[in-house]
């Protein structure tokens, strides 16, 4: 950790609510990462309430959920928020009843199902991209041509990379640079950390106001920048993305900074 000031590591004894990324924070791949588990259930002991928020849109609500619990971490539904649910609840409040072309995995087309939004392949309304790891040539011509179109252009997230537990693999906003290369065009609108939508979903899951909330996570600008953006206490772990090298440079600072999530149990 490199923000010792006392006053500042006080705050974490105000907060009601943890929010916890989980790409590079909680675990990378299918490992936990060490303490993450220690401090989820040191949270919990305390009373507080824990949140885990993602931008991975590659898989669904069900799947993370089932993730963590494998991983000896016994969460619910209501446990589990991501940029694919928040894009979802905002297309059925903004855009009831417009078919979509969804650039995204089956499990991701399958939520976007089961909150009734139309996919269509054929003469869409608008465009959704998310984090495929399906991602074929036919796919990238397809979404390109209803972009290059001027069709309503959506993303679920803005993540450049993802985490591995041997380095990181393009995300989602790697595929929106191809998208920009091709078209000339950047999203109308992302859904995901640290933009207004899953925010909003956020606050509305966890009942809570901005104070009473911990966001953490390993990305400067999506994590910290949530927090930053919308006055949530921001900390950033040094497991993931982030290096002390980006933070050293970086215009977007987080309230505390830790190696990991277990060196902060120390301070529930």
């Amino acid at each position: 950790m490199n923000k010792t000031n006392p006053g500042e590591l006080s705050l974490l004894s105000r907060v009601r609510c943890f929010v916890l990324d989980m790409d590079g924070t909680f675990y990378l791949e299918d490992r936990p990462i060490e303490g993450a588990l220690d401090f989820y259930a040191a949270a919990r002991a305390s009373g507080r309430r824990v949140l885990f928020l993602t931008n991975n849109s590659s898989k669904d609500g069900r799947h993370y959920v089932d993730k963590l619990n494998r991983m000896g971490c016994p969460v619910t539904q209501d446990d589990v928020y991501t940029s694919g649910m928040a894009t979802c609840q905002m297309l059925g409040r903004e855009y009831p009843g417009v078919p979509v072309y969804l650039l995204g995995n089956e499990s991701l087309r399958g939520e976007f199902e089961r909150y009734g939004i139309r996919l269509c392949d054929r003469e869409p309304g608008l465009v959704v991209v998310g984090f495929d790891t399906t991602l074929d040539y036919r796919k990238l011509c397809a979404v390109c041509d209803f972009v290059r179109a001027g069709l309503p252009y959506i993303a679920t997230h803005p993540d450049l990379n993802c985490p591995t537990a041997t380095g990181f693999v393009p995300d989602a906003g790697a595929i929106l640079a191809f998208i920009e290369a091709s078209t000339g065009r950047r999203p109308d609108r992302i859904v995901g950390k640290p933009h207004a939508d899953i925010v909003r979903g956020m606050l509305e899951m966890t009942g809570m106001p901005p104070d009473a909330l911990c966001i953490c996570g390993d990305r400067l600008y999506t994590d910290i920048a949530t927090g930053v953006n919308n006055g949530i206490l921001s900390v950033c772990v040094l497991s993931g993305e982030t290096t002390r090298k980006d933070l050293a440079v970086s215009a977007v600072q987080p309230d505390l900074v830790f190696t990991r999530l277990g060196d902060m149990i120390e301070y529930l």
